[in-house]
């Protein structure tokens, strides 16, 4: 398929100047090149790396808060603070004084663990106090629960032979750590995976969730080991990596297929989080078949599931064979659990992938999981969606409601979900093993963090990314420093220029590697690279030969009309629906051999702190289509997408097309009309 070149496509980053030396010889870059990775020998002398005899860490999380977010990043967080997430304590029952991580008696599983592991960032991101003083009342709770054994948190669990409620609860006290330095973690954390090693294999991850889930366990302690050394935790590395499903071998089977309901390997987050697990045993193994399996299952899920934009798959609740159109859903659970995965093996692994694959999500599935104002939810979103309606009209694996927009249900991801943005923000930036630093993720932020010889700089990064055309880096510094700075080349990279303090740099950047300028940094620097995203239109043979439209990290949605309406709920914490008001059968009539003729960017506009709704869509394009009279809802749902391409006589008429996290509403994957000249 032959791609137009739709308009400029710039980032600009703000470094010093080279090639050229106009500031002096001592400031001529040392260095450009280009790398799949940053290396994995040596250590990052500043910020904890993985420590001897684990695999070397290519790039390096930074303390949190050392990542401020800025822009439409910031907005969100602080809507998070404002709606549900922020004050869950007034809808949540499972935070109530009567939770058994309270009393130590009674329910007391995964329902808090999972809102504090994302409420207690958030605070930290924002640096909130009144946020970081309730997280603290909850993990003084779990500090003070721990037994002369090491075990803590509530009894039940304890008699159950669980420890997944543990497992979420141990990401809170880690970024509590990392955030505060409270000396009583490391010792904590010490003494209860002591317990863990002396649990003989059959009380060790014997059955259901925790089993699915170990990685969660396993990135903790070698998390731990990397600040104490004690040689145990290897060994319960190994054990909990050998105790936890196998998640090397295939996901999908012929087997699975035909008992797809009681496979918890097609329990969709239990695949979002499970897919990581052979890449963070990776680090102790050293043995690149568990990063291929990582990438084997990624594929076959994908190909099975995932033909559709917005880089999630179907899975309803389990993903189900026969099942792969783009109106199945994706749990918000999901999106959030795969963004984490994607973000811990951009650290383990150093590939620019992964921080692709949780850009695709961030910008396009994320957004359309909760309300504009962030104070309502719902547990399944998916790229063709008419209606967001309370009824059970819909061909799920569950009845009930799953589309509403509501604070009140959906248990899981009602909690879970305080997590995506905060971590988001925290990997923007990373260190690397050089002692440089990476752009891994862009969004609007400042990141203060030590280089090179131990100098501290600030960078500032001003953009309207994803939807605007240009992302500034201004360097700050004190003093001049050398050391090596990572810019992420994108996989939709189709060529563009790099500048440095307004002149051409030469330099060739590839899709999916980084582009490393290496030199001495001054105060003030800048650096621009340019992207030339085309307008594409991404065909899914294996759906009806639908289609999607994408220029760079967005994938684009018709805009249907929208109509709220409130069925339950309160006036402060009110349940919704969201129903259309405008026509949405429509297939594209564009050229599929070159499709900037046919589809156009008509505006753009700076991004507002929320720029997720149909309204405030900073970049919308226009795009010819045909009506499809044949193509209907089914109940409340939409129909298939026809096997195109689609025979119609009706008009062409020309569509709007938005960024797909700014639409609730959506057709993302459409059929393709045959005529689709006028």
């Amino acid at each position: 398929m032959r791609n137009s070149v739709a308009p400029l496509f710039t980032v600009c980053v703000f470094a010093i100047s080279a090639l050229i030396g106009s500031r002096g010889t001592d400031e001529k870059t040392s260095g450009i090149t280009v790398v799949k990775s940053p290396p994995f020998a040596g250590g990052n002398r500043h910020y904890v790396s993985n420590r001897a005899p684990l695999l070397g860490s290519p790039l390096v999380k930074l303390p949190i808060g050392s990542v401020e977010p800025k822009g439409w990043l910031v907005g969100q967080l602080r809507l998070m603070r404002g709606g549900f997430t922020g004050r869950l304590v007034e809808i949540s029952r499972f935070l109530k004084d009567d939770s058994g991580w309270i009393t130590l008696k009674g329910e007391g599983w995964e329902e808090m663990p999972y809102w504090l592991k994302g409420y207690g960032d958030l605070g930290y991101v924002l640096k909130d106090q009144e946020i970081i003083s309730k997280t603290k009342r909850w993990l003084e709770l779990a500090l003070k629960s721990q037994q002369s054994d090491g075990y803590f948190g509530p009894v039940d669990n304890r008699e159950n032979h669980d420890l997944w409620p543990n497992m979420v609860m141990l990401f809170a006290l880690r970024s509590y750590h990392e955030a505060t330095g409270d000396t009583r973690v490391l010792p904590f954390m010490t003494r209860y995976f002591r317990y863990e090693n002396g649990l003989p294999d059959g009380e060790l991850l014997p059955e259901s969730w925790q089993k699915l889930r170990g990685g969660d366990n396993l990135e903790v302690v070698y998390w731990l080991y990397n600040r104490t050394g004690d040689s145990f935790l290897l060994d319960l590395g190994r054990r909990l990596h050998e105790r936890t499903s196998d998640w090397t071998s295939p996901i999908l089977s012929d087997q699975r297929d035909k008992n797809w309901e009681e496979s918890s390997f097609y329990h969709g987050v239990n695949i979002t989080m499970g897919i990581r697990e052979p890449g963070t045993y990776y680090q102790q193994a050293k043995d690149q078949t568990l990063i291929d399996a990582v990438e084997a299952n990624y594929k076959q899920v994908m190909e099975a599931y995932g033909q559709q934009p917005g880089g999630m798959f179907g899975a309803d609740e389990n993903i189900r064979p026969g099942y792969g159109d783009p109106r199945q859903g994706a749990e918000t659970c999901s999106m959030v659990e795969f963004m984490s995965s994607f973000e811990s093996l951009l650290k383990i692994t150093g590939d620019a992938r992964y921080a692709d694959r949780c850009e695709e999500i961030a910008f396009n599935s994320l957004p359309a999981s909760m309300t504009p104002d962030l104070k309502g939810l719902h547990y399944l979103t998916a790229p063709n969606l008419i209606s967001c309606d309370s009824t059970g009209g819909h061909d799920f694996q569950n009845g009930g409601t799953l589309l509403s927009y509501d604070p009140w249900s959906y248990r899981c991801c009602q909690h879970n979900v305080a997590f995506g943005w905060p971590y988001f923000a925290e990997h923007l930036w990373m260190a690397t093993s050089d002692d440089g630093l990476a752009a891994a993720l862009f969004a609007p932020s400042t990141v203060t963090a030590r280089v090179g010889d131990g100098a501290e700089v600030r960078v500032s990064e001003d953009t309207a990314y994803p939807f605007g055309d240009v992302i500034d880096f201004t360097m700050g510094t004190a003093k001049p420093v050398e050391f090596p700075f990572y810019l992420r080349i994108p996989s939709w990279w189709d060529g563009g220029s790099v500048s440095l303090n307004g002149e051409a740099l030469k330099a060739d950047p590839r899709p999916g590697e980084y582009l490393v300028i290496r030199r001495k940094w001054r105060d003030g620097d800048r650096l621009r690279l340019e992207f030339r995203p085309r307008i594409n239109v991404r065909a899914w043979p294996t759906v009806g030969n639908s289609v999607s439209v994408r220029r760079g990290p967005l994938w684009y949605s018709l805009k249907i009309g929208e109509k709220w309406r409130r069925y339950g709920g309160t006036d402060e914490w009110p349940a919704l629906e969201l129903l259309p008001t405008t026509a949405w059968n429509y297939g594209l009539a564009v050229d599929p051999l070159d499709p900037a003729a046919t589809i156009r960017i008509e505006s753009r506009k700076e991004p507002l702190d929320q720029p997720f709704e149909p309204e405030a869509a900073p970049i919308v394009l226009r795009a010819r289509a045909r009506k499809i009279p044949s193509w209907t809802a089914e109940g409340r749902m939409v129909g298939k997408v026809p096997p195109g391409p689609v025979a119609t006589d009706a008009e062409v008429e020309e569509i709007t097309l938005i960024p797909m996290g700014c639409a609730r509403l959506r057709i993302s994957s459409f059929p393709l009309v045959k005529k689709w000249r006028r």
